[in-house]
């Protein structure tokens, strides 16, 4: 227990008085931190790892940054070469065929819109994030409702993993959701300049160890991991250490492994309607749950394995009104008190 003196004043008389405080309050490791302009932090020991942006100046909402363990971003806003793929914002929900509309790219009038946000659950293992989102044509009509459930957690070596569950429904005017058969949708990745294969020095590797484009578009596979340099510091400080993401499907997503939609230009998707459409109903919403690894070093596919293993064995997540005080709503692990 510290004492700290407080200064009183009592008819011209300076009287010092020793006042205890505790320091019994622990902080959680992982924090949730909103913050102006439609923000919100993510961070481990005080640290950011990513940011969630939901202001609707933005066609849909995005993480930017994605830090790996060095503190600089994993991913990048936009294609280094190509004006027309600013919608390629980091980390990305999109889909290219929604009841016939695009949500795609930035020349469409479909618009992903945060409604609210359900609960943000700090804590030792994970923070967590729930929110829900509506997806509407240009006329404002609701095409689809979705929730969004990010948890980052913390890993050994300032490493960390972003897990992401997104539950798809039809909304309250419509009783299904029609998804067309596309490449695109529905969590992208735009990896860095420096770690794409094209522009930098990276590498594209799958989970059954094919290497490059050619070898893994529109492959199915359990996992994919764009690892590469990336460079930290600054003036004569400067160096290139390497790291990557490796991003994982889930085994309950329905038709996994997915197809993937990857370039060497530095970009990778879970394309889930690669193959054919979905019928999304209002008894059967799609719930899909990813799960984004920032690791050191190159990749590693003993590691992938186990990471894979792990996030196969979590439960995923819940969402309800809440029965405790101050909170409207609650997040948790499916089986959890």
């Amino acid at each position: 227990m510290n004492l700290r003196c407080l200064i009183h004043f009592f008819f011209g008389t300076v009287f010092l008085t020793s006042v205890a405080y505790s320091q019994d309050y622990v902080p959680d490791r992982c924090e949730l931190l909103p913050l102006p302009d439609q923000q919100v932090s993510f961070q481990i020991d005080g640290v950011e790892k990513t940011r969630w942006h939901f202001d609707e100046k933005y066609p849909r909402p995005f993480f930017y940054p994605f830090n790996g363990p060095s503190g600089v971003s994993l991913t990048r806003m936009g294609h280094p070469g190509a004006q027309n793929h600013d919608h390629h914002r980091s980390v990305w929900f999109a889909h290219h065929d929604i009841g016939g509309v695009d949500f795609w790219s930035d020349n469409t009038e479909g618009k992903v819109r945060q409604k609210y946000w359900y609960r943000y659950r700090d804590g030792n293992d994970e923070c967590v994030m729930a929110s829900i989102t509506g997806w509407y044509d240009g006329e404002g009509k609701e095409l689809m409702e979705q929730d969004v459930v990010a948890a980052l957690r913390p890993l050994e070596g300032s490493e960390h993993e972003l897990e992401i569950q997104i539950t798809m429904r039809p909304p309250a005017n419509a009783e299904t959701v029609e998804l067309g058969k596309t490449n695109f949708g529905f969590l992208a990745v735009r990896v860095s300049k420096t770690l794409s294969k094209y522009f930098g020095g990276g590498n594209l590797t799958n989970s059954e160890g094919l290497e490059g484009e050619e070898a893994i578009f529109g492959k199915q596979a359990r996992w994919m991991d764009y690892s590469g340099p990336v460079v930290v510091g600054t003036g004569p400080d400067r160096q290139v250490v390497t790291e990557g993401i490796t991003y994982f499907d889930h085994p309950e997503n329905p038709r996994y492994p997915t197809h993937w939609h990857v370039r060497s230009d530095g970009w990778m998707g879970a394309s889930f309607c690669f193959a054919e459409g979905y019928t999304i109903t209002k008894e059967e919403p799609l719930v899909l749950r990813y799960l984004l690894h920032a690791h050191a070093g190159d990749y590693d596919s003993e590691k992938a394995t186990a990471i894979a293993e792990s996030f196969s064995k979590r439960p995923g997540f819940e969402v309800g009104k809440s029965d405790k005080p101050h909170r409207q709503y609650d997040v948790w692990r499916i089986g959890s008190d």
